[in-house]
């Protein structure tokens, strides 16, 4: 059941727990993709027919035509699920319909291994847990390539290399909590830890990636665009055209992403500004 986590014991497991889950969403795509590719390889089972058919080089000899066959069907790994005939110039196919279904009941489920007792490690955290792996893989890859180039391009010494990684370490623990604080104008669901199983995608995530709005009608941000956003917020220093000694700060009115974004970080800028002014 997709709202549901198994716990099944395997004689090739007898010290862990494995903890089967279904994602309905790798469901869905799995059957998509299958789907795609059994049609893909019958158009090209008819393609194969025709050339057959015609006994045109190199679609002549039982041996060829079974080698090419099979080059072309193993590219997605599909000649499993057809029973495939040749008599002559007559080539004949078809599903295997028991085959495909049996494997298609597998679609989107996984199998979690776990070697901490129930009491220390619950099922749904457990599956909670192997999930967020996903978040460690996008954190590597922001820390090496995309945003942080953790690699020590103009760094020489091993201070320095551990220098520029202990501040790119920093770096990504900002963004992580401002990821955590900005979740509702994001692509992320804001409310995955409220939500009773780990493998469900809240009603709020599904309905922002639908409408690309949130409920307050600003458009969905991924964070790089809406750090964009923010950094057109300025501050400006005001001097009047006959008293050009007395400089007055002020700020830059927000916008409504500006505004709810401040509103999720608890910035007020405006108080900032005052207690700056008052120190």
């Amino acid at each position: 059941m997709p709202d549901q986590v198994a716990e099944i014991r395997s004689p090739e497991f007898l010290d862990e727990r494995l903890l089967v889950s279904l994602n309905p969403r790798l469901q869905q795509e799995r059957a998509r993709k299958r789907e795609e590719l059994l049609q893909s390889t019958e158009q090209f089972l008819e393609q194969a027919a025709a050339k057959v058919r015609r006994g045109r080089k190199p679609w002549q000899g039982a041996g060829a035509i079974q080698r090419r066959l099979g080059r072309e069907l193993n590219r997605h790994k599909m000649e499993k699920h057809f029973e495939i005939q040749l008599q002559g110039r007559q080539l004949s196919w078809s599903r295997k319909a028991d085959q495909i279904a049996a494997e298609a009941r597998l679609d989107g489920v996984y199998v979690v291994r776990a070697s901490l007792s129930k009491d220390t490690l619950g099922a749904d955290a457990a599956v909670a847990a192997c999930k967020s792996l996903a978040r460690v893989e996008r954190a590597f890859r922001s820390l090496k390539t995309t945003q942080l180039e953790v690699r020590p391009l103009y760094v020489y010494s091993a201070e320095h290399v551990r220098g520029h990684v202990f501040l790119c370490m920093l770096a990504y623990y900002l963004e992580w909590h401002l990821r955590r604080q900005l979740a509702p104008l994001l692509f992320e669901d804001s409310e995955r830890d409220a939500a009773a199983q780990p493998a469900q995608v809240s009603s709020a995530a599904k309905a922002k990636a639908a409408s690309k709005r949130i409920p307050q009608g600003l458009p969905v941000q991924n964070l790089h665009t809406l750090l964009e956003h923010l950094g057109a917020q300025a501050l400006n220093y005001v001097t009047l055209a006959k008293g050009d000694q007395y400089e007055l700060p002020l700020v830059a009115q927000p916008t409504a992403l500006h505004a709810e974004a401040f509103t999720l970080l608890s910035v007020d800028p405006d108080k900032i500004v005052s207690s700056k002014i008052a120190s």
